[in-house]
């Protein structure tokens, strides 16, 4: 049986798909790598046909969701991790979290990565950071780390799509997901994966229309949890603020450009968390309680006062 599998989602990225690859191989486990080409048109599917240790499969520029669901149904893998064609792993990840995982008979091991920056070569470790509520970490609580650094055991991940229709943040959503399934935690002390930041495009990086769909994605993930959890008794207080403090950033950059939604977003908050006080100065809170969030909003992008 394959130990691992690792699902790795390109487009033309031929420049970094090799080194994504080899940093995957690995001489003491069962590593199957599944690379989806989603249409590339830079040579990358030549280059898969001469790798003969890669499930290579072509796909038709559907984008992220899709490539990395249809890897998923043809993976073998005990454990699955997820790995940007744009990235690598550290040294020794997969054999190190793979022993965790059996030593512990966990459901997922968890990590921090290390940030590297192609113009500048400087690195920085962002490491892992303690929590006793894992879904009050995915939704805010802290930092939760990046989810290429995770080691996923294929039965606690099943179900759980990469959902096309939030696909701006389906990592997130997919987190938040898995930690409601409340999975038997390891965790790996060391950086998993190097996350390149680069000038070239990357999901996360947008602008525009495109940039506040991403924030309506990111709230509407959360109002969607939320309600999950406030049906099933699990929405707690401290899931509350924690989930209050991700959102309200999202609001108000959201309302520069949608005052009117972002005002009915804000009724939300109060009736979710009636003790929540916006994090804002007393002259915008005081605007909100008397002109309403929706003018107040509209008077600050008219720069009539300083944010």
């Amino acid at each position: 049986m394959t130990d691992i599998s690792v699902i790795i989602p390109t487009y033309n990225r031929l420049w970094s798909l090799p080194q994504a690859v080899e940093s995957c191989r690995s001489a003491a486990a069962k590593v199957e790598i599944v690379v989806v080409d989603d249409g590339s048109i830079d040579g990358t599917w030549d280059w898969l046909q001469a790798q003969r240790d890669i499930v290579a499969i072509r796909t038709d520029n559907w984008g992220k969701d899709w490539a990395v669901e249809t890897a998923l149904e043809q993976a073998r893998g005990e454990f699955v991790r997820f790995l940007d064609s744009d990235d690598w792993l550290r040294r020794d990840t997969n054999e190190r979290q793979l022993a965790l995982a059996r030593e512990t008979a966990a459901d997922l091991v968890v990590a921090g990565y290390e940030d590297f920056d192609d113009e500048s070569g400087e690195s920085r470790v962002n490491a892992w950071q303690d929590c006793d509520d894992f879904v009050a970490q995915q939704l805010g609580e802290g930092w939760s780390s990046h989810y290429s650094a995770f080691l996923f055991r294929r039965t606690l991940i099943q179900g759980i799509p990469h959902r096309q229709d939030f696909a701006l943040r389906d990592d997130r959503l997919f987190m938040l997901e898995v930690a409601m399934r409340t999975p038997r935690l390891a965790i790996d002390r060391e950086p998993a994966f190097v996350h390149r930041r680069h000038s070239g495009e990357r999901l996360q990086r947008t602008a525009g229309f495109t940039r506040d769909l991403g924030y309506w994605t990111h709230i509407s993930i959360y109002r969607k949890i939320l309600g999950l959890l406030e049906q099933r008794g699990e929405l707690t207080l401290r899931r509350k603020r924690a989930a209050v403090r991700m959102l309200w950033p999202s609001v108000r950059t959201f309302a520069r450009a949608y005052p009117k939604d972002a005002a009915e977003l804000f009724e939300w908050i109060k009736r979710l968390y009636p003790e929540f006080v916006p994090p804002e100065r007393r002259a915008v809170i005081l605007g909100y309680r008397t002109l309403g969030f929706a003018m107040t909003e509209r008077l600050l992008a008219l720069r009539v006062w300083k944010r």
